[in-house]
């Protein structure tokens, strides 16, 4: 991802989410030295994107979005598969994340991919009635 993405990937972020990220957040993301990944089609359109954080042995995926359109085509499953070896390349042991208990499709990927639950965080997301959980899942690299 580099700066002149942030247009398509904002527009795709407010495409897939009812409470998306700003441009702003991606933009200290990328000044911050995090994993930031886009997904491309083979003629160059962006379709989705991801953001991980690394540090003293533990990644954080902090985002990941793959256009609703361009959904259960594999893209958020490879990109996925791509922060967790960027995550290894940097020597982390454990990837943590947050998911919304809300988004089976979501879950059932992490699950997948071996994430396990290891707690919640209480009143993490913004909803359309108040608030929801966050489950914080985690996955041990070998």
């Amino acid at each position: 991802m580099a700066g002149t993405d942030l247009d398509q990937v904002v527009d795709n972020e407010m495409r897939s989410y009812a409470f998306p990220w700003t441009r702003g957040v991606f933009a200290d993301c990328l000044k911050s030295a995090y994993e930031c990944w886009v997904v491309q089609t083979g003629g160059g359109e962006l379709i989705g994107h991801g953001i991980l954080s690394v540090g003293a042995g533990e990644a954080h995926l902090l985002n990941i979005c793959i256009r609703r359109d361009r959904q259960g085509e594999g893209h958020g499953r490879a990109l996925l598969h791509h922060m967790l070896d960027c995550a290894r390349l940097r020597r982390a042991h454990v990837v943590f994340l947050e998911v919304r208990p809300s988004n089976r499709v979501a879950m059932t990927l992490y699950r997948s991919l071996g994430f396990e639950p290891v707690g919640r965080r209480p009143g993490y997301y913004p909803a359309d009635r108040g608030v929801e959980d966050a489950q914080v899942m985690a996955l041990a690299l070998a």
